[in-house]
């Protein structure tokens, strides 16, 4: 086996050893165990199911709800001359077809699909026709109520489960996941055995700080001329990038601003130079860095925090993967935690309000009482609050709870790329008679693109432009035209969000919103969001044992890199060295009971002088220890 999954990595990958625990979890799954691989930013998680798969027969379903990434993996996966495919919501039911029928019939090994797309009576139907040999869940953690971002359609993964082979495994994979987490993710996927493989959180180059300032702009500059290399500045909302990045790039720094609302081409060219280096900083919003493998980010700064510390792990843990020291910092004013509380409130509307919205996105939509389910609709949710005078926040996020009781599908993301399939062979196209352009149009894509005969690709109309010297408009127009002589299928990006009822619209007064769909998940958020409040207002517990205490991780010993640690505490010495000094202490005391000054001032941890220094103070503030006649004991 050994030799068969290296030969596979550097075949495919080019690597010749794997990284920490990318093997343990191979091996797992090709001994047809279920298996929850906890890995964190970072850390290759694709690597452990696709070379599985490669080396099993069959197809391996991957489901995932992040479109972005299911679209740069299949790319990828293309390029190495492996046939990939995906499918998820808002593509057409002809190009979902075509799809599934690959899977089916043309030795396809990788289906990436929408959790969504799993309930579809096409999907079921379909699925009894592949040859599955592995199913992952990717981002586990949204099957799980405990999780942070929970997602009601990842609940249909177990259907599907029994609808394979009893012998067919699952691989459920997170970066982030609690203890509940953990125990409700492998009790959703109906796992034969427990069975979680997980690499430490520990990051021993990674410096966790909290900064108290009331001018964050001020502190930030301070830290990114005292702190060399790349960094990614998080913030909350869209237009606050612009403000940051603006500041930044009036102190000279080479900085961007990055958020869903920009247009692909945009998204890519900022992505681009800060990869490349060419561009030092990018201020975010949390759309950035998914999927997104730069080793060398110095600096993770959060000007706002997230709800949740999983949040914060996950994008603090983007700092650093080179192993080298790097830093993540959050800048805390004194309303931090009322912003907190607002945010958390502004999550979960009055459900008066959550109704009107139902009730609004009908009219808006012209979608009658008792119709409406299934069809997918163009949404501006701009133009909605506008008309109907909604705030904005508040209504999203009605819309993603009317989306977890089962009412509508929220289709945040639209899709960033247009796509295009031959719907004739090779031989015909060279036989058909074609304007100059098009002509042009074929031979860039024919050139650019791999496989655009057997399944849709992905295409860039800027980038044909460009190498047939001609206007985007002026390819979209040809691409339409080959299209209305089914020359191509192509399918024009779309740059709305969407809409789509689950079911038929109801009547207002028969709208009901479940308690696992509010009050259970506002106490969840309700305690997530008590936890980062803790955090940054924690003053003497080392952050990263914080950290790793909320993941279920323990360790004996502090960081000795974060603020805390660092900082001197009453005694006169740093915080670290006085836990190092207390915990040596305390174990030597209940393992002797008693013991003279003398001999432990020399067998503590520090130097001696440090050690007097530390034993004095907790024998004047520490009550279960007591002191006579050069003797220390406890109480």
């Amino acid at each position: 086996m050994t030799t068969l999954i290296n030969e596979t990595l550097e075949r495919y990958w080019g690597y010749t050893s794997f990284r920490p625990l990318q093997e343990d979890i191979i091996r797992s799954v090709l001994d047809g165990k279920d298996t929850l691989g906890l890995m964190p930013t970072g850390g290759g998680k694709s690597i452990t199911f696709q070379v599985p798969a490669m080396t099993l027969e069959g197809l391996c379903i991957v489901v995932t709800p992040l479109i972005a990434l299911m679209k740069d993996q299949v790319d990828n996966l293309r390029a190495r001359g492996i046939k990939a495919t995906t499918v998820y919501s808002g593509m057409s039911f002809d190009e979902i077809n075509k799809h599934f029928d690959n899977c089916v019939y043309g030795d396809y090994k990788f289906l990436y699909i929408s959790p969504e797309r799993l309930q579809t009576d096409l999907f079921k139907s379909k699925l009894h026709s592949m040859n599955v040999c592995l199913l992952v869940v990717d981002e586990s953690h949204c099957i799980s109520q405990w999780g942070y971002d929970f997602r009601p359609s990842y609940l249909h993964i177990a259907e599907i489960r029994k609808e394979l082979p009893e012998n067919i495994p699952v691989l459920a994979l997170t970066a982030t996941a609690t203890p509940e987490a953990v125990d409700d993710i492998q009790e959703k996927l109906m796992f034969r055995d427990k069975n979680v493989l997980k690499k430490s959180f520990i990051r021993d180059n990674l410096s966790y700080i909290v900064r108290n300032t009331e001018n964050k702009t001020d502190e930030l500059i301070h830290i990114l001329k005292r702190i060399e290399g790349s960094s990614i500045i998080y913030v909350r909302n869209r237009k606050h990038t612009q403000e940051i990045a603006k500041a930044l790039q009036q102190e000279g720094f080479s900085a961007h601003f990055f958020h869903a609302g920009l247009n692909r081409d945009e998204k890519t060219a900022r992505q681009d130079a800060w990869k490349k280096g060419t561009c030092r900083i990018m201020v975010a919003t949390n759309a950035f860095g998914m999927g997104i493998d730069k080793p060398d980010v110095r600096t993770v700064i959060h000007v706002d925090m997230p709800s949740s510390l999983e949040e914060y792990f996950q994008e603090a843990g983007r700092a650093g993967r080179d192993e080298k020291n790097a830093y993540a910092v959050s800048l805390c004013a004194r309303t931090e935690t009322s912003k907190l509380k607002k945010r958390m409130s502004d999550e979960y509307p009055d459900k008066k309000l959550i109704i009107n919205v139902y009730e609004a996105l009908g009219n808006y939509l012209q979608i009658a009482v008792g119709f409406g389910a299934f069809l997918t609709h163009n949404f501006s949710i701009d133009n909605f609050c506008k008309i109907f005078k909604f705030p904005i926040i508040q209504t999203h996020n009605a819309l993603k709870i009317l989306e977890s009781a089962g009412y509508i599908e929220y289709i945040e993301e639209p899709d960033a790329s247009s796509r295009l399939l031959f719907l004739i062979n090779r031989d015909e196209l060279y036989r058909t008679e074609l304007d100059k352009l098009s002509d042009s149009i074929i031979q860039v894509i024919l050139r650019s693109y791999t496989g655009p005969f057997a399944d849709y690709v992905f295409i860039d109309e800027t980038l044909i432009a460009t190498r047939v010297g001609a206007t985007n408009d002026a390819v979209y127009n040809a691409l339409i035209m080959l299209s209305k002589y089914h020359i191509v299928s192509y399918i024009p990006q779309k740059k709305l969000p969407q809409i789509k009822f689950a079911r038929n619209r109801e009547e207002a007064k028969r709208v009901a919103i479940p308690r696992s769909s509010f009050e259970e998940r506002y106490e969840r958020t309700q305690l997530r969001t008590s936890k980062v409040i803790e955090y940054i207002k924690e003053q003497n517990v080392c952050r990263t044992r914080m950290l790793l205490r909320y993941f279920g991780e323990k360790t004996d010993r502090d960081c000795r890199m974060c603020d805390i640690c660092l900082r001197k505490n009453r005694s006169g010495i740093r915080t670290w060295e006085f836990n190092s000094v207390r915990e040596a202490l305390m174990k030597y005391l209940k393992d002797n009971n008693s013991v003279s000054i003398r001999i432990l001032s020399n067998e503590l941890p520090l130097d001696k002088e440090k050690n007097i220094k530390v034993i004095r103070f907790l024998l004047d503030y520490e009550e279960d220890i007591k002191y006579k006649d050069g003797i220390i004991s406890i109480r």
